[in-house]
């Protein structure tokens, strides 16, 4: 079985709203086995709206609507349905009394306007609206008997099967109203369409290599006719695997989702740094928090930074409870404050410039010294998009731990514009606490 999500309005085509309902609707559905092969979005125009509920009959199973249930001149969804079903718009009767009693409990008469959240198309089921003054709506389309805007889409509808149909749902676009009918009317719906069928998901997260080296890795694993399916995702330069798994049962979708996950395990190792809702900062806070040296010097880290103007204390301080292992930071932005703050020397800076090896070792090992904590992360960049060179171009960046061992410095070029470098380079400083917490060395 499968679904077309289609979302209504304005504003969401003009991106003036985040379109949520879509994503939480697709998440409830691939819950229930049911795979979404498509997420559709037209404005408030009921001939734009006639034409997508139409062609989405003729691919889908379920079709699920949300947006163009009010009361305004601009809410044309229950006419467009009406349209593509050939059915006039009537009153619902039940709804019509409920309306009256929503406004008479709130002091009020109802509004002539509200008369239109009463009407639903003839043939059609009308669906309770627990949060809400928009009636949603249930109907079985058959493609063959719809009427078509388009005369190709006709054809189509002609070529299949007389008994084909799709059961379509019509939703508020409001979420809480939305997502209350389609716990209550949907999802029964659907699961039991389903048969229990399940789609099982899980998230692994990398950082330090690019999206075509962990393809690389992980090689057969993402075949595209392989279930569970591997795929690949890249956001804020975290390389993210998304496993989906697709079984007739919850069980068997369970046992080849936990398989395959360890089959990227084994691949990746410790590239993958958590999983699923599982961040680089709370992967980073577990290993402090685990970590003897850590507690014995609580709190064990510190920071020095230049070019990322404090991104690497942030990234740290993000998690709850990070007191127990963040003590202080350095914003070193200037050489002098590098000299005066962390002790760098000022003949090391002139000798090398302030992005160089010897000068972030000496920020790092002026942050430990100063602070007292084991491990001292210290980062200096050229973030432009100005101040690169030939020797030195934008995005070169050096980051430096010191640890009770020593000190640990790499040399790092990162691609992209100023936020993006900034970004990059703040994760890879905890990238490298993260090694140094592991007792194993960058594996790139």
């Amino acid at each position: 079985m499968n679904a077309i999500i289609l979302s209504i309005g304005d504003e969401l085509v003009l991106g003036q709203t985040i379109d949520t309902n879509s994503a939480w609707l697709s998440q409830q559905l691939a819950a229930a086995g049911i795979a979404v092969i498509a997420h559709v979005t037209v404005a408030d125009d009921q001939p734009a709206i006639e034409r997508a509920i139409g062609r989405a009959a003729l691919e889908c199973d379920l079709l699920l609507i949300t947006g163009g249930l009010g009361p305004t001149p601009d809410d044309l969804t229950r006419q467009a349905l009406a349209q593509v079903m050939g059915a006039a718009v009537e009153e619902d009767a039940v709804w019509m009394k409920e309306l009256h009693r929503f406004f008479e409990a709130r002091g009020r008469a109802m509004p002539p306007i509200n008369r239109i959240q009463a009407m639903i198309p003839r043939g059609a089921r009308m669906l309770f609206n627990t949060a809400g003054t928009a009636a949603g709506i249930g109907a079985t389309l058959h493609p063959r008997n719809l009427i078509y805007a388009d005369g190709a889409d006709a054809v189509r509808a002609g070529e299949l099967p007389a008994a084909r149909k799709c059961e379509v749902f019509v939703m508020p676009g409001v979420p809480r109203e939305m997502k209350a009918m389609f716990i209550r009317d949907v999802l029964p719906h659907a699961m039991q369409a389903a048969g229990g069928a399940a789609i099982l998901s899980r998230t692994l997260h990398t950082f330090g290599l690019g999206e075509s080296a962990v393809a690389e890795k992980l090689g057969d694993l993402m075949a595209r006719d392989r279930n569970p399916s591997v795929g690949t995702t890249v956001s804020g330069g975290v390389v993210s695997l998304r496993i989906n798994s697709r079984y007739p049962s919850e069980a068997q979708a369970s046992k080849e989702l936990q398989l395959t996950e360890s089959a990227c395990r084994a691949a990746l190792g410790d590239l993958i740094y958590g999983a699923d809702e599982e961040t680089l900062p709370i992967a980073v806070a577990r290993l402090l928090n685990a970590d003897s040296i850590a507690a014995r010097f609580s709190p064990a880290v510190a920071t020095a930074e230049s070019c990322t103007g404090g991104l690497v204390a942030k990234l740290l301080t993000d998690v709850a409870g990070s007191s127990r292992y963040y003590r202080q930071g350095w914003i070193t932005y200037q050489n002098e404050a590098k000299t005066n703050e962390l002790s760098v020397p000022p003949e090391l800076i002139a000798a090398h410039g302030a992005v160089s090896e010897p000068v972030v070792r000496a920020m790092a090992q002026g942050a430990q010294s100063r602070s007292g904590a084991p491990y001292a992360l210290a980062v200096s960049g050229i973030a432009g998009p100005t101040g690169g060179s030939a020797e030195k171009p934008v995005g070169t960046v050096w980051l430096a731990l010191a640890h009770p061992a020593g000190i640990d410095a790499r040399l790092f070029l990162f691609p992209g514009d100023r936020e993006m470098i900034r970004d990059r380079a703040a994760k890879m400083a905890l990238t490298l606490l993260r090694f140094k917490l592991l007792a194993k060395p960058l594996p790139f």
